[in-house]
């Protein structure tokens, strides 16, 4: 073992040290005076490293440098033997002692094979976040794809029929008067448009007959603030082709959406400012194809789920979960199902029969099949049990496959399950029973990846 001195003379506030050799966990330096220290007790070998200053990571231009496969620049250290070696310590936990004034000793142990779960979770999330960080969105996007855009002047029973023709679960649209891609209109709309088509603010027509504009609006004014007094909208929510997959993937999340549009950095000849839709499912698509020519460094993703930290448990597993775990009974009102989504904010919910047994999924976007030939029109939501709209939605498009896996399952499983076009959640049930123990949604893996 050698003892090896890592410092950062150049000042900051508060500073702290990762390398290959922590796991890149990230250790405190101590300020010995005026610069910051850590000593490590090490194997030889070579070492890369980095420094975390005010919470901006660092490297030290004055030392060796390298770029790794992703494009990270770290640090580099060749570790040898000296003419005094230090003993080899008994493998053991990571510990640390103060010497030197405070500089911060710490002996590691020389099998990376001991890293706990935890290290082991921040191993693999630097891995991830490393290939994140250095591609853009602009390098997941097709190349040429079909994107359908409403003009906001569209009826909205016009841009539902096109929207459930179209298999679109949301669409960007266009105002010309402002000329410029100005919202969204989703699924949401269309189960709120369901719900709410008498509103007062759009006068005596049908609702559907008015433009998508006037629908906003009305939106806008119904579900204003506690006084009654109607919000202002917000500035669309959009990224640029120019952002790392990790502030795209930021956004989607914190934002609560499924897409988010991605703008041009530089504006064009055709005016449209507007470049494609960037979805969780097509940022892990790319990050399932990284993995593939790289799957070094990746022993987690043959964990068990069983053994993360990741995905919507029911009660019963003893796991505990950010979110509550719904599931509905087939008899159970499409109006409460509807409820559930939208007060959760959640895009889907496990359905089962009278035993607790999976049988299908209910999503935000099954509602859309509703628009097939005007049939919301000539039901009642209260009446109609979730069963029915299931029905409907076979006949428009036939059966469907239920994704689910196993508490026993892979991570790599559950990723190439949401890798397949489409699929956003994957339901982890009893293998005999069917019974729903869980669900991890594309929104889940990038919580657990991202930290």
């Amino acid at each position: 073992m050698v003892l090896q001195r890592f410092s950062w003379p150049y000042g900051g506030r508060h500073a702290s040290f990762c390398g290959s050799f922590t796991g890149w966990r990230e250790y405190p330096m101590a300020l010995v005076g005026t610069e910051f220290q850590v000593v490590f007790d090490l194997p030889p070998g070579v070492y890369q490293y980095r420094f975390l200053v005010d919470g901006v990571w660092r490297c030290d231009e004055s030392k060796p440098f390298m770029r790794d496969e992703y494009g990270l620049i770290s640090n580099k250290v060749l570790v040898e033997n000296n003419a005094q070696p230090v003993a080899q310590p008994e493998p053991s936990p990571i510990r640390g002692i103060n010497m030197d004034e405070g500089t911060i000793l710490t002996t590691m142990p020389p099998e990376p094979s001991s890293q706990n779960p935890g290290m082991q979770i921040a191993v693999f999330r630097h891995g991830i976040s490393g290939i994140l960080l250095h591609n853009t969105i602009y390098e997941v996007v097709p190349l040429s794809s079909k994107l359908a855009i409403l003009d906001t002047q569209l009826p909205v029973k016009q841009a539902f029929k096109i929207m459930h023709d179209e298999g679109l679960a949301l669409v960007p649209l266009w105002d010309d008067h402002q000329g410029t891609i100005t919202g969204m209109l989703t699924a949401s709309d269309f189960v709120l448009m369901l719900r709410k088509r008498n509103i007062r603010a759009l006068g005596n027509e049908e609702l559907e007959m008015h433009p998508i504009s006037a629908w906003k609006e009305a939106k806008l004014q119904f579900y204003g603030g506690p006084d009654g007094a109607a919000v202002q909208r917000r500035p669309l929510i959009h990224v640029k082709d120019s952002d790392n997959l990790v502030d795209v993937a930021l956004t989607i999340i914190r934002n609560e959406i499924s897409s988010v549009p991605i703008f041009k950095s530089l504006p064009d000849s055709s005016g449209m400012p507007l470049l494609n839709l960037a979805t969780l499912q097509g940022i892990l698509t790319f990050l399932c194809s990284k993995l593939q020519e790289q799957p070094e460094g990746y022993s987690l993703l043959h964990n068990q789920l069983l053994n993360i930290p990741i995905g919507t448990w029911s009660p019963h597993t003893g796991r505990t979960s950010n979110r509550l775990l719904r599931t509905l009974p087939l008899s159970s009102p499409l109006n409460s199902c509807l409820d559930l989504l939208l007060q959760d904010r959640v895009s889907s919910i496990p359905i089962v029969d009278d035993n607790g047994s999976l049988r299908d999924v209910y999503s935000l976007s099954d509602i859309m099949a509703l628009a097939k030939n005007d049939v919301y029109a000539r039901i009642e939501l209260e009446q109609v049990t979730v069963q029915n709209a299931l029905d409907v939605q076979y006949q428009v498009q036939g059966r469907r496959q239920c994704h689910t896996c196993l508490q026993t399952s892979t991570l790599l499983e559950v990723l190439g399950k949401l890798c397949i076009p489409g699929v956003r959640r994957v339901v982890i049930i009893e293998q005999s029973t069917r019974f729903v123990e869980g669900i991890i949604s594309l929104r889940d893996i990038f919580t657990f990846l991202l930290g």
